[in-house]
C-alpha cells in the first residue's frame, strides 16, 4: 500500500510557563519518538487519554504546531522543507476537522462563507458560480440542503455543524481528513450517523482517515489499524480487529476494561486491572523508563529503569517487557 504521510521519530516539547517574561528551560514533553504512516484508502487510529498527545501529534501533521525532531513526509517529500505555496497545497491535501464545531466556525459567517473561504484564497477557486454549485453539492453530500447555505451556524444542532466542518474539509478535495475527536462531544445516536457518514465519504471519495479518539471501542469499529498513545509514546499498535480481540499492552487492556464486557474475562490476571489508578501526568521529563510503569500494577524493577522498544510481529508491535 503507498503511504501518503509517513512519521518518523516525532518530537514536541512546550515550555512549561507561558507569558513573554516567563523562563526557559522547563518543558512538558508532548510527543515522543512517535512514528507511523497512512496509506491510501486508510482509516489510521490515535487512541488514549486527554493529555496523552494525540492532538499535538495531529496538530503538527498539518504544521500548526512545528516539531522539534523527527520527520514529517507527504508523498515522499518532508513537509518541513516546504514553502508557502507547497505548504498550502499540502494543506489543501491533508484538512483537519475539529472536535467542537461550536468553536471552529465562525458565527458571523453563513454556512456558504464557512465552506469557501478556505477555497476563496487557493489557486482553485473556480468563480463565484461554480463555487457556490460546489459548496451545495458537499453540503448535500454531508447530509444537509443546499438551502441551508445562507443559514448561520448557530441556527444548526451539534451534529449539523460537525457536518458543516466536515463539508468545509471536503470542499478543497482532500486525500486524507484528520478528524479530532469529531464525535465525542455528541450524543450517542448522532455519533453513529457521523461515523457512517464519513464511512460512506470513504467509500465514494476514496479517502484516508487520522481518526483521533478516546473510545478505543469506536476506533476499532471504524478503523483499519490503531496506535495506542500514552505520555506521547505509542504503547501498542496493531490492526483494528486484532487489537479488539487480542490487546496486549496493560493500558490498551485498561481501556478496554473501561467499556462493559470489552476485556475478555479469560484474560491473564484480568483481576489486576481494579489495581489501576490515576490518570495521564504532564511528561516534565524525558522518560528514561517505561511511561506506564507508574500506574501499572504489573512494573517491575527493570520497567522503571529502562525504556523497552515498540516491537513485535504480524504487524502488531508492543512497548512492554511483560
Amino acid at each position: 500500500m503507498n503511504s501518503i504521510v509517513a512519521v518518523s521519530d516525532l518530537r514536541k516539547r512546550f515550555n512549561l510557563e507561558a507569558g513573554f517574561f516567563s523562563r526557559f528551560g522547563r518543558f512538558v514533553y508532548a510527543v515522543n519518538g512517535v512514528s507511523f504512516t497512512i496509506g491510501e484508502n486508510e482509516s489510521f487510529g490515535l487512541v488514549g487519554e486527554s493529555g496523552c498527545g494525540k492532538t499535538t501529534t495531529a496538530r503538527l501533521l498539518v504544521r500548526m504546531y512545528e516539531s522539534d525532531g523527527g520527520k514529517i513526509s507527504y508523498r515522499g517529500a518532508d513537509i518541513k522543507n516546504f514553502g508557502r505555496a507547497e505548504l498550502s497545497r499540502y494543506r489543501a491535501k491533508v484538512k483537519y476537522v475539529f472536535q467542537d464545531p461550536a468553536r471552529s466556525l465562525d458565527p458571523r459567517m453563513s454556512v456558504y462563507d464557512v465552506l469557501v473561504s478556505g477555497l476563496r484564497c487557493s489557486a482553485l477557486w473556480p468563480g463565484k458560480k461554480q463555487a457556490r454549485e460546489k459548496a451545495a453539492a458537499i453540503l448535500e453530500e454531508a447530509g444537509l440542503a443546499a438551502g441551508d447555505l445562507e443559514r448561520r451556524p448557530a441556527e444548526f444542532s451539534g451534529g449539523q455543524r460537525q457536518r458543516i466542518s466536515i463539508a468545509r474539509g471536503l470542499i478543497m478535495e482532500p486525500e486524507l481528513l484528520v478528524c479530532d475527536e469529531v464525535v465525542s462531544a455528541l450524543d450517542v445516536s448522532i455519533q453513529g450517523q457521523i461515523l457512517n457518514l464519513l464511512l460512506d465519504l470513504r467509500g465514494r471519495r476514496k479517502l484516508s482517515f487520522l481518526f483521533i479518539a478516546h473510545d478505543l471501542k469506536v476506533a476499532s469499529w471504524f478503523c483499519d489499524r490503531i496506535a495506542v498513545m500514552y505520555k506521547g509514546e505509542i504503547m501498542e499498535s496493531a490492526p483494528a480487529a486484532g487489537l479488539y480481540k487480542n490487546a496486549r499492552h496493560p493500558y490498551t487492556r485498561l481501556l478496554f476494561s473501561a467499556a462493559p464486557n470489552a476485556l475478555q474475562a479469560d484474560a491473564p490476571r484480568a483481576g489486576a486491572f481494579t489495581a489501576f489508578k490515576g490518570e495521564v501526568r504532564t511528561a516534565l521529563a524525558a522518560s528514561s523508563g517505561c511511561a506506564f510503569a507508574e500506574r501499572c500494577p504489573f512494573a517491575e524493577s527493570r520497567c522503571l529503569a529502562g525504556k523497552p522498544e515498540l516491537s513485535g510481529d504480524g504487524g502488531h508491535l508492543v512497548r512492554c517487557f511483560l
